[in-house]
């Protein structure tokens, strides 16, 4: 029976997270807690990990699902105890960024995009369209506010109200996920809410985010030359990997990339 030596100690682990994509629950690619969720829970409870950390690289999407999957990573971070460090690579904005959020420590590249913190809603105007060319819109509701916004008919003044008191509730919440979060590090006097984007110098100034690293050399320097990184994500379906969905897949890009493209990526 071999017993414990001191010097044979095992290496230490960290965790990795690949939080990349659009986030929300309708493409196939996109982050939503139900697809992501059982990677974060291997990372916290596979083994006894030094930290848990976040790849991250998203333009945002679905408030819900950046708060399921943020909830998640703090709950399980509370329940083990575990330091959460994220480090952006392209963009960490609007949702994204409340994913980074949910991490003790956040780094990033100097040129990675971050902040965005506001809320969007965008449509389209029919109804004139639809006049000049003669098509007739039918629709039947119960409850008047059923049809609210129908793009097909004029827009209403107190649908526009309705919809923009959603909004501030909404960004109401990501401000106080924000603040509770990062706290005395964001700088006072400063709005930092108005959905502007900022690079990482001029972010870790803000107190955004913590500094400018990377990776790998950064949680080598703190963990040690032998830190092994084990590494957790979301699995492709059989159908997917062999190419069965190309046209879903293509769509899903064609989405995705006018996502990032906002922010010139």
């Amino acid at each position: 029976m071999i017993k414990y030596l001191p010097f044979l100690a095992s290496r230490p682990t960290v965790s990795v997270v690949r939080l990349s994509g659009v986030i929300g629950g309708r493409t196939r690619g996109g982050l939503n807690d139900s697809g992501i969720g059982p990677a974060i829970d291997k990372a916290f409870n596979r083994g006894k990990p030094a930290a848990v950390v976040l790849e991250i690289s998203s333009p945002g999407g679905s408030p819900v699902q950046s708060s399921l999957i943020g909830a998640r990573i703090r709950r399980l971070a509370d329940e083990k105890n575990i330091p959460v460090i994220a480090f952006v690579e392209d963009v960490a904005a609007s949702g994204g960024y409340w994913l980074a959020a949910a991490a003790d420590e956040i780094y990033a590249d100097p040129s990675s995009v971050l902040g965005s913190i506001g809320v969007i809603s965008a449509s389209f105007g029919a109804d004139e369209f639809i006049q000049r060319h003669g098509v007739e819109r039918r629709v039947y509701t119960a409850g008047q506010s059923k049809s609210m916004l129908d793009p097909f008919r004029p827009e209403k003044p107190e649908d526009v109200a309705r919809l923009k008191q959603l909004l501030e509730d909404i960004h109401g919440n990501f401000i106080d996920h924000v603040t509770a979060r990062r706290g005395s590090k964001l700088a006072p006097d400063t709005d930092l809410f108005t959905g502007e984007v900022w690079l990482a110098k001029r972010a870790t100034e803000l107190g955004l985010i913590d500094g400018i690293g990377h990776l790998r050399p950064m949680i080598k320097q703190r963990f040690g030359d032998k830190v092994k990184f084990n590494r957790y994500g979301t699995k492709k379906g059989l159908l997917s990997r062999f190419g069965a969905q190309i046209i879903g897949d293509a769509v899903d890009s064609i989405e995705e990339r006018a996502a990032y493209a906002r922010f010139g990526l």
